[in-house]
């Protein structure tokens, strides 16, 4: 029978989560101040105050690292709904956006390049980064085609594509901002084609914004 050192010592020690968190704030705070390019697992190690062997256990590469922190960042996604299309469709977009954006302009290029070369890092990227976020928006639109304020006939796959390729376009050349209003123009643009009554939506969206203003008026 083995003993209860060996099962101990077979079974492992527990993960310590505070390692985690030290390691990905220390991530977040090297790629805010210096970039993905010149991120290395030693200054992560050495900002987090551990050891590079315990880094790596967690993740392998510096690149499953950066991956990590995006995702802790972009934490549950969780489309809204508030009945309002145009509020909700803002909201969803944002989120896909605030994903790409939080680490300033260049890094989503250079991040890209790495997907590039390595299917199994591309897929991740794919399933904790692209996926969550598009689906939020997607499942925001066909929510609107259930309330009737979008049409039937709309192509919800392209229409998502659509909007997250403003995102990403800028985000890659980097010629323009992403902003909240720039968002808010997109979703209003589109939806102007594919809306039962576009008019009745920004009636509303604008009801809502009303509303949040008092709030938050209220509560200052």
């Amino acid at each position: 029978m083995a003993s209860r050192a060996a099962r101990t010592k077979a079974a492992g020690r527990p993960r310590d989560a505070s390692i985690d968190v030290a390691v990905l704030d220390a991530v977040s705070e090297l790629l805010e101040n210096s970039g993905y390019s010149a991120l290395a697992v030693e200054k992560v190690a050495r900002r987090a105050g551990v050891s590079k062997t315990a880094i790596y256990r967690r993740w392998p590469t510096r690149q499953q690292l950066v991956l990590a922190e995006l995702q802790r960042r972009l934490g549950d996604v969780a489309p809204v709904d508030t009945g309002c299309t145009l509020c909700d469709l803002n909201e969803a977009l944002g989120m896909f956006a605030r994903t790409f954006t939080c680490m300033g302009p260049g890094f989503f290029s250079s991040l890209l390049a790495d997907c590039s070369m390595d299917p199994a890092l591309r897929k991740a990227f794919m399933d904790t980064l692209f996926e969550p976020p598009r689906q939020a928006v997607h499942a925001t639109l066909a929510r609107a085609v259930e309330r009737g304020d979008l049409r039937s006939d709309a192509d919800l796959t392209l229409v998502v594509d659509s909007l997250a390729s403003l995102v990403l376009y800028r985000l890659l050349f980097g010629h323009a901002p992403v902003t909240t209003e720039t968002i808010e123009q997109a979703v209003n643009t589109l939806l102007a084609g594919i809306a039962n009554d576009f008019d009745a939506l920004q009636s509303r969206a604008d009801a809502e914004a009303d509303h949040q203003n008092v709030h938050r008026a209220a509560v200052r």
